[in-house]
Order: structure tokens, then sequence, then C-alpha cells
């Protein structure tokens, strides 16, 4: 089973909540703890004063020891809160008044100052403030313990009262712990969702190193992401340049055959063997006619992405390609029908080029013999180059596929192509941020049109 991965925003998310969680519960425990030792603290005070009172009104005697209870301290008890208070005097291991059974401290011998400790007293739990004095009866020293007790509902009451308020506040915290850590998260991650658009908005072949301003952490993947498009753009660079060179050594031999091809088959008498020759020279015009637009189709590949920035004048640069196909439409008995406006484009002078003289070469290929080519140039708030012909049209066939490499028409298997020549249209169009429109034309036949801004 594949485990989805999660998101850094999730996981910094969920980690920063964790951390948020363990400090509410701390703060919690912390406030509860704090809460009881100041209740404990605050009871303790108030049964010392209490004990220390009573042992000031011993008094001895003749006769025993006698005691005058300060009831003002049993009503400070009571003001305090509607816990019961319980209180005991022992002399020479004698109870002299109060609770016989409220248990003595733990440990044997009081001191002068009070001993507080918790016990169990009658099904409830008491803290009880020890104190012990020296009294003199008929001249002898006599040990008397006093013990004062209370039970501890009204501080625990408090405390818990303390303790809901701290969790109230932890509970808050974490609530406002939960926001920031969604808008931290968003901080954090903020530059890698920035270089991520950054490189995400570079076109298809848009291979420069990445130059964007990134902090340290991003550093080491900055510098691997820029490594690995060296090594893609110099593995693209030595195929585009083994392409270019293959096409352009293999157009001189195939011209070197297809004109002792010609010669042949002038010389030769046998008409199987003129026929044979015939295709021997329209498999060399098919190979040629491939090797020129390979080269073409590498020019541009190489070329989009450092495009020559420079004015281009489209008015001449037609007219030149309509002089240039003119011996080869002639041949088919065409005619190009050249109508232009002044236009002038910044782009790439090569490219540009490259996509017209294979907007003609299409045209001628498939027009029908004794028929008219449309070659127009207009300024229609962009550059547009119009090629309309009268030939087979596109068969109901959409321009998406027809511009992939290598794709050819289902109409056009008996004509030599190679698939390339609307692909080098479409992506010359792309690299100067211009488009490729192809169409049927009304009447029949085909109409290209190649927009590109202007300059």
């Amino acid at each position: 089973m594949i485990r989805r991965p999660i998101s850094l925003r999730l996981r910094l998310v969920l980690m920063l909540l964790g951390i948020a969680a363990v400090l509410a519960i701390v703060l919690y425990f912390t406030v509860r703890t704090v809460a009881d030792q100041a209740a404990e603290a605050t009871q303790d005070g108030v049964l010392g004063a209490a004990t220390l009172a009573i042992a000031e009104s011993l008094q001895g005697g003749d006769e025993g020891v006698s005691v005058d209870l300060p009831y003002e301290a049993f009503s400070i008890l009571g003001s305090i809160s509607a816990d019961r208070v319980f209180y005991r005097i022992d002399a020479g291991g004698e109870t002299l008044t109060g609770y016989s059974d409220l248990p003595p401290p733990p440990e044997a011998g009081a001191a002068v100052t009070p001993v507080f400790y918790t016990s169990a007293y009658r099904d409830t739990e008491v803290r009880i403030a020890a104190v012990a004095r020296m009294v003199l009866v008929a001249r002898k020293p006599v040990p008397v313990l006093v013990m004062v007790a209370q039970t501890r509902q009204g501080q625990e009451a408090i405390a818990q009262r303390v303790a809901q308020r701290a969790a109230a506040i932890g509970l808050g915290s974490f609530v406002l712990a939960a926001a920031l850590s969604l808008l931290t998260a968003g901080n954090v991650l903020g530059p890698i969702n920035r270089l991520a658009d950054a490189v995400g908005r570079r076109g298809p072949h848009d291979l420069r190193a990445v130059d964007h301003p990134t902090p340290v952490e991003l550093r080491p993947l900055i510098t691997a992401l820029n490594g690995f498009i060296a090594r893609l753009r110099g593995a693209i660079s030595r195929t585009e340049t083994f392409i270019a060179e293959a096409a352009h050594h293999i157009r001189t031999p195939l011209a070197t055959v297809r004109a002792r091809a010609e010669i042949a088959m002038r010389q030769s008498k046998s008409e199987e063997m003129r026929e044979t020759l015939r295709a021997v020279i329209r498999a060399v015009e098919e190979s040629s006619r491939s090797a020129g637009q390979l080269l073409d189709h590498a020019t541009v590949v190489a070329r989009s992405d450092r495009l020559a920035d420079e004015p281009v004048d489209l008015t001449k640069l037609v007219a030149a390609q309509a002089e240039a196909f003119g011996p080869t439409a002639e041949l088919k008995d065409l005619t190009i029908s050249v109508k232009t406006e002044p236009v002038t484009v910044q782009g790439d002078r090569a490219l540009i080029e490259a996509a017209l003289r294979n907007l003609l070469d299409n045209a001628i290929k498939y027009s029908l013999p004794e028929t008219t080519i449309d070659l127009v140039l207009t300024n229609d708030n962009a550059a547009r180059i119009e090629v309309a012909d009268r030939g087979r049209g596109l068969s109901g066939q959409q321009q998406g596929r027809l511009t992939k490499r290598f794709a050819r028409g289902e109409n056009a298997g008996d004509v030599i192509g190679s698939g390339l020549g609307l692909t080098i249209v479409a992506e010359v169009a792309a690299a100067h941020g211009g488009r490729f429109e192809l169409t049927e034309r009304e009447g029949g036949g085909t109409c290209a049109r190649l927009y590109l801004p202007l300059a």
C-alpha cells in the first residue's frame, strides 16, 4: 500500500498545535499546583495563628493547667470559609479539652513553632496545626500540646475555581496558538510557494538558472536545481547539435544522389529502370525535405529560450520568401499572390523566416494545380501573416493534432512530408508570445494565420 505524503504545511501546523497543546496542559497543571499550594499556605497561616493564640492563653498553677480559649481565633477561621473547625489541648498526655480523637502529629514532640500536617478525620480530610509549650504546674514543667484542625473543602473549592480559570486560559491559548500556527505555516512556507510559482511560470523551453531570492535554508535546493538544469541544458544542446549536424551532413550527399539519379533516368532507355529511378528520386526528395525540417526544428528549439531581440521588417521578409518559392510554385502551375502592409515586429528573424518558409512549403505541397496561394500581411493590432491555399483542406481534423511533432493529416499520405512543418510554426508563435491558427478555407482549402506582437 502506497502511503500518501503529508504536506509540509500540515506537518508544521500539527507540530505547532502539539507544542501548544503540551504548553496548555503544562499551564493547567502548573496553575493547579500553585493554587493548591497557595490555598494550603493561606490555611496554614490562619491555623498557625489560631494555634499560637491558644498556646499563649495557657496558664499554670498548683491545681493544673488552665486555658481561656480565644474565640476570636475560631471566628477568623470561620470567616475564611464554611469549613468545620476542631481543636484539642493535651497536658501531660491527657486531653484537657477539645476532641480527644483528633490525630496528633506524625512525629513525636511538636515544636515551639506550629507544625502542619494533613490527616483523615471523621470521614474527611483535615489540615492540622500543632504547637508544644511547657507550663509550670506546682513548680514542675508539664508539656502541653495544642492542636487546631480545619476541613479542606473550602480551600479545595478555591483551588478548583482557579484551576478552571487556568483551563479556560489554556484552551483560549490553544485556540490562539492554532490561528498563529496557520499564520506561521503560511509565512514559513511562503518562500517555497513563491519559488514554485517563479519556476512554474517559466515556459517549457526556459532552461535558465533559477535566480530567485530565497532564505538560506533553501540555498541547497536552489543549487541542486540549477545543477540539474545545467545538466539538462547540456544534454539538450548536445542532442540539438547532433540533429543539426546530422541534417546538414545528410542533405549534401542526398543532393548528389538525386543529381546522379536524374542523370541516370535521362540516359536510361528502359521504362522499368526509369520508374525505379523516379522512386529513388522521390525517396531522396522526401529525405532531403525531412532533413531540412529537422534542421529548422532544431534551430527553433535551440533559440526559443534565448531569442534574438531585434526589429524585423515583415514586409521585406514576406516578399523575399514569396520570391524564393516562386520557381517551386511555377513547377506545379501555382501562383503566389502577395498583399502586404508596412509591418515591423520585435523578435528573431531566423525563427520567423523558418515559420514562413514552412507555411509556404505546406501550401505549395497540398495546393491543386492551376490555383492561387494568397499570402497576406496585415496590421490588425498584431502582425498577421495569412497563407491561404486551394488544397485538400483539413478533412475535419483538429489543429491540436496536426501541430504535434511528426503528425500528418489523414489525407496527406501520398505527399512527401515529415510532419514537422506546422510544429515549427506553432513553436515560433509561442516563443514570440503570439499564436497560430489553422482553419478550413471557405470554398475549399486551408487558411493558416500566424499572429506576432508588434514592435
